[in-house]
């Protein structure tokens, strides 16, 4: 559980599409405190998740053979397929000439969004500015990874001091990148808000590239390690 955790956890912090909206988000008006609302709804999710999943199995992880242990696994399974489908779905959009790449690269990037009344456009304005960053966070989870981490924690046992261990360094580890850019707004603002810009620029144009491998070698692992679970 501990491996697939970290490498979803990994997979989630690397994932380019939060990063770019966050940079967004701390480039406003009071980006420090609308970037404080961003990880802390970000977290929050990850949070809401896990506690869901605990309770849903009482914090003990079902039997191996059982219909709920069996279902978990199988929804790996699913979820590693569909990672994989997404991934080479993305791959073909890079791939394809003239209008229909350009607006796929448009649509992931955020361009599009710059211009209307998105969640990153709404980041910048009035009094609900910090809601709309924290509704921002929410938008922009990798979702698909996400659920992967709660089929993950069906598995846990809450008896266990070291299960809570995992499940923060999952938290933690799923938020570094956020956090790191936090801190960084914190202590050097106007540094941090232009290198922030410039990764973002950077990011705009490899995150199809990292989009595609991320999916990929995640939706592999999880494929394989799901029919593993189902057939030993």
């Amino acid at each position: 559980m501990v491996l697939d955790l970290m490498l979803i956890a990994l997979a989630i912090t690397i994932y380019p599409l939060p990063l770019m909206a966050f940079a967004l988000v701390v480039s406003s008006a009071r980006g420090v405190w609308k970037g404080l609302v961003f990880v802390l709804a970000w977290l929050a999710c990850l949070v809401a998740v896990i506690a869901a999943v605990l309770a849903l199995t009482d914090g003990q992880p079902p039997p191996p053979r059982s219909p709920p242990g069996v279902a978990g696994p199988a929804a790996k399974l699913a979820i590693g397929i569909g990672l994989v489908f997404y991934g080479l779905h993305r791959r073909r959009l890079m791939r394809a000439p003239g209008d229909a790449r350009s607006d796929a690269a448009e649509a992931a990037h955020g361009r599009k969004g710059r211009d209307g009344p998105s969640g990153e456009a709404a980041a910048d304005r009035g009094e609900g500015s910090l809601w709309a960053s924290a509704g921002l966070a929410v938008l922009v989870q990798p979702w698909g990874m996400v659920a992967a981490g709660a089929t993950t924690v069906l598995e846990a046992n809450a008896a266990q001091p070291a299960t809570f261990m995992a499940l923060f360094g999952f938290c933690l580890l799923a938020s570094a990148s956020l956090l790191a850019a936090e801190l960084y707004i914190v202590f050097a603002p106007e540094v941090a808000q232009a290198r922030l810009l410039r990764l973002r620029t950077w990011l705009t144009d490899h995150a199809e590239q990292a989009i595609v491998v991320l999916c990929l070698a995640l939706g592999l692992w999880l494929t394989g390690k799901s029919l593993y679970q189902l057939t030993s």
